[in-house]
């Protein structure tokens, strides 16, 4: 099946990636302004920081598993990906 660690950071980016995108299509859609960049910082934001919260959960309250910092940076990666292609399609922009 090949190295399963390295499916285990594409899953990471992956779920950052849409976690990104479903958190910055909800804010968006409640914005008052259509074209704030606040819901895609938050949404970013939201995503990293809960990746590192996920990270650190792992290593202090589980014997099983260990935070990795290849994780945290998969997860920054998805949620990265998803802001540049919000950013490159104008979904920040478009009217409701």
């Amino acid at each position: 099946m090949g190295n399963v660690s390295n499916l285990d950071k594409l899953v990471h980016a992956f779920f950052h990636f849409v976690l990104t995108t479903f958190c910055f299509l909800f804010l968006k859609s409640r914005a008052i302004d259509a074209n704030s960049f606040k819901p895609l910082i938050a949404s970013f934001l939201f995503s990293v920081f809960f990746g590192i919260g996920i990270e650190i959960a792992q290593e202090l309250l589980t014997t099983t598993r260990h935070a990795d910092i290849l994780d945290i940076l998969a997860n920054v990666s998805g949620a990265t990906l998803a802001v540049v292609l919000v950013l490159l399609f104008g979904l920040n922009t478009k009217v409701r």
